[in-house]
């Protein structure tokens, strides 16, 4: 009996780490709760239900992927990519939501395919990279993994939801770096990202311009190369204030407000000022599980999903946060072991960006809470409410534990 006990769990790759992700989303349902415990009527109140009904469904697909062979998830990929390709394409015509077109709704559910993108594009480039000998170290090399992400990049960024779209940049650096591929060649095909984020300042993006160049003189790659990264970095320069003025009014007002929530301290700035207040005035052991005024008092906006964080540190105080996040970085360093672990290139691939994708969330979600972050409304993996990014998230659970298994 006991070694047929042994036999179930070792099916499981890793049942510590799903025990983990059980535990972490069994807290996330009681915050969950609690963030529907407030004073004025809310359709928060039955979130927690809607999440634990997602929560049985990913336990179902995590149950299914578990045992299907990496073998055949790699022969699978294109297919699984294409497939993510046509539901964003779908959502653009069909989609909805309150401010951005980013939801499928079907029999009373709804679902985001953004979050199937970002594991079918994770798929795909461990496809890519996993099965090559030698890592890439040529610039230009890069074209098909930077076409792979760039196509559900800009489908993302078309809803628009900007916030989804930078988890895409995470994975592909990701994958290149758990790949081997340089650290400079990474710095030349991100450079011209980063100047059209800091192009909307001149000043700063003149210093950044004169590092690149500083950069390309030291390490002296091909003369290609270097002129391609120079070229670009003075076009993405050049373009900053055009793509921001056709960023969404809400958009914009969300990267404001970041530089000081002030200018919209009734508007856009809400957000970020009573989140502050909330995780302030949680002091060491919080208000008391269910109590926080300001939440109570609707205070808070999106209690439930993009500043679920504000109502732990709320409620649960300082105390409260720390065992949080000492769970949450438990569970990263169990998955990046697994990827650590692996002989397979294709499995440590998949196991890694799921990491950084984990990981990315965490760091989005709780910066934009306490003001290091924009707002981008990225959710906090398995805490937030939300369906489909619960079940994406168990789903990649499962793929990492079945690399487990087959290590």
């Amino acid at each position: 009996m006991r070694r047929e006990r042994s036999s179930a769990f070792r099916g499981l790759g890793d049942p510590v780490l799903l025990g983990g992700a059980l535990l972490l989303a069994l807290l996330g349902i009681g915050m969950i709760w609690s963030a529907g415990q407030v004073d004025l009527p809310s359709g928060v109140t039955g979130a927690w239900q809607r999440q634990l009904v997602w929560l049985v469904i990913a336990l179902l697909a995590f149950a299914v992927v578990t045992r299907v062979p990496m073998r055949w998830l790699e022969w699978a990929t294109p297919w699984i990519y294409a497939f993510s390709i046509f539901l964003l394409l779908a959502v653009l015509v069909v989609g909805g939501g309150p401010s951005t077109r980013s939801w499928l709704r079907f029999a009373g559910f709804s679902f985001q395919p953004a979050e199937l993108a970002k594991l079918a594009t994770i798929l795909l480039l461990a496809r890519m990279l996993g099965s090559r000998k030698e890592p890439y170290t040529s610039l230009f090399e890069l074209w098909r993994p930077v076409v792979a992400v760039v196509v559900p990049f800009l489908l993302v960024m078309a809803q628009p939801d900007l916030g989804s779209a930078l988890i895409f940049v995470i994975i592909l650096v990701s994958a290149l770096f758990w790949a081997g591929t340089p650290l400079f060649t990474i710095f030349m095909l991100i450079s011209p990202g980063v100047s059209l984020v800091l192009g909307f300042s001149s000043a700063v993006w003149g210093v950044w311009f004169v590092v690149v160049v500083v950069g390309l003189y030291l390490r002296r790659p091909f003369m290609a190369e270097a002129v391609a990264v120079a070229l670009g970095n003075l076009a993405a320069g050049a373009l900053a204030s055009p793509l921001w003025n056709r960023l969404a009014p809400y958009q914009q007002r969300r990267l404001l407000v970041f530089l000081d929530p002030d200018v919209d301290p009734r508007g856009a700035g809400w957000h970020l000022i009573q989140s502050k207040v909330a995780i302030g005035s949680g002091g060491v052991t919080g208000q008391g599980f269910g109590m926080g005024p300001q939440k109570r008092l609707a205070f808070l906006p999106e209690q439930h999903t993009d500043f679920i964080f504000s109502v732990v540190g709320e409620e649960l105080g300082l105390i409260g946060v720390l065992v949080l996040l000492l769970l949450l970085a438990w569970f990263l360093r169990r998955v990046l072991r697994v990827a650590a672990e692996s002989t397979q290139g294709y499995g440590s691939l998949v196991a890694f960006c799921f990491f950084a994708v984990l990981f990315g969330h965490l760091v989005i979600n709780i910066g934009m809470t306490v003001g290091l972050m924009p707002v981008t409304g990225l959710p906090l993996a398995f805490i937030s409410y939300g369906g489909s990014f619960l079940l994406t998230t168990f789903v990649g659970v499962a793929l990492v534990c079945r690399v487990a298994y087959e290590t």
